[in-house]
């Protein structure tokens, strides 16, 4: 099983997960929001500011994939998405790609209030 940790609480966030589930019913895929599933998240070891701020997802074998090295596994799992993700794990893509993850996340986490009251609790 595939668990994947996301901002349940950012819309966009939440939009792209539930068209996910509604497209593969059936992949070995947990969805869990980090609002919802702070256990979860405690037990894995994964810092709730670290998860707001990128996308994190826990493969069959306990490792963990972050940003878009965490959208390849999620859409190996999908059907047609398994198509995008040879494409962008392309040398020169696959960097590309990171760089706009990076940068829309980082945009994402500092326009979300619930993001930034996270981030000014540890300050």
């Amino acid at each position: 099983m595939i668990s994947v940790f996301y901002d349940d609480k950012c819309s966009l966030c939440s939009r792209e997960i539930n068209f996910y589930k509604k497209i593969a019913p059936k992949a070995p895929l947990k969805w869990l929001g980090i609002s919802s599933s702070s256990k979860e998240l405690k037990n894995a070891k994964v810092k709730r500011l670290d998860a707001l701020m990128f996308l994190h997802a826990r493969d069959q074998d306990g490792i963990f994939h972050i940003g878009v090295d965490a959208f390849i596994l999620i859409w190996r799992n999908l059907p047609y998405f398994k198509y995008i993700n040879y494409f962008i794990s392309l040398p020169g893509i696959y960097q590309l790609a990171n760089l706009i993850y990076e940068k829309f996340a980082k945009y994402r986490f500092k326009n979300l209030e619930h993001c930034q009251i996270e981030f000014h609790k540890i300050k």
